[in-house]
């Protein structure tokens, strides 16, 4: 399998939907969090994204140096985990892809896959999810988009250079096995509207309204773009209940550890629609009594626009 194939996994907990109004004033995707004793960062990030973004925006790269700690979801560039944890991703010969979805499903797939380059052969073994996932990131591709330059990946990236510690919230590990929980009827729906997203355009109006939303730092926007996205593909809020909301317990219990560390201070990095909404962790933290702010752009910043 590819590392292409896994990083897609990956990609497709945040990929959300569609434009939206442009705010009148520009802001980062980036929170500072405040307690009693201590001070975080809380930042979105895409998984692919394209050379020119870096540097981020002067302000995050501030909060990232003036930190201690990164803490991301789970660290993408350790291919040794995504090896071993992809191989919960495919199924053992001779069983087959085709074996486990709609006959229809699987013919209209096919038809998808020289659109992204993909030959049957390299989908062939897949789990349902990660092989409508693989061409969720070849549509990234497509608009412009590259893993190499994903947000995540960055910051990771530069955490290691500096020798910054790093944690992680999940890891690949707990991921993984979240996404091979997905039961048969999950993954028959689950594959069945990926590939009409795919195949209609609304998985390619998805990404760029993703994309606009984080770059403007609009929250409202990449709410609106995940609800159209699910008002429009069959089990798609089930789906999004399941690979975002219902993790947040998890990652609450954590950032409020790092809230309580005295003499660490962390940038916590992850994927944007964690962010967002009454469910998302910034409402969450609100609400356990912290101060969230959202940060703007610098004011030369927003003139070079």
């Amino acid at each position: 399998m590819s590392d292409l194939a896994r990083r897609a996994v990956l990609a497709c907990l945040v990929c959300v939907a569609a434009l939206s109004a442009v705010p009148a004033r520009s802001q980062n995707f980036l929170w500072e969090v405040t307690s009693l004793t201590n001070r975080a960062w809380l930042f979105g990030t895409l998984h692919a994204g394209k050379a020119d973004w870096y540097p981020l925006p002067r302000a995050v790269e501030d909060a990232f140096e003036s930190s201690d700690v990164l803490a991301v979801e789970a660290d993408i560039t350790n291919a040794a985990e995504m090896r071993r944890s992809g191989d919960a991703m495919v199924y053992t010969p001779p069983d087959a892809l085709r074996l486990h979805v709609p006959v229809a499903d699987y013919a209209r797939f096919l038809t998808l896959l020289p659109r992204y380059g993909v030959p049957e052969s390299q989908v062939e073994g897949m789990k349902p999810f990660m092989a409508v996932s693989l061409l969720v990131f070849g549509e990234w591709v497509r608009q412009g988009y590259q893993p190499a330059y994903g947000v995540d990946g960055y910051l990771i990236q530069e955490a290691k250079a500096r020798h910054k510690p790093l944690v992680e919230l999940d890891g690949v590990d707990a991921q993984m096995r979240l996404m091979d929980s997905l039961t048969d009827r999950e993954n028959t729906t689950n594959f069945h509207g990926t590939v009409e997203a795919l195949a209609s355009g609304l998985t390619a109006e998805q990404i760029r309204g993703m994309v606009r939303a984080w770059e403007v730092g609009d929250p409202q926007m990449m709410l609106d773009v995940s609800r159209r996205y699910d008002d429009r593909v069959k089990g798609a809020a089930e789906f999004e209940d399941k690979f975002v909301w219902s993790r947040h317990p998890g990652m609450l219990a954590k950032i409020e550890d790092f809230l309580d560390r005295s003499g660490k201070r962390y940038f916590i990095a992850v994927g944007s629609l964690h962010l967002v909404g009454p469910r998302g962790l910034v409402q969450q933290l609100r609400e356990h009594g912290y101060t969230v702010r959202q940060v703007f752009v610098a004011p030369r910043e927003e003139a070079r626009k």
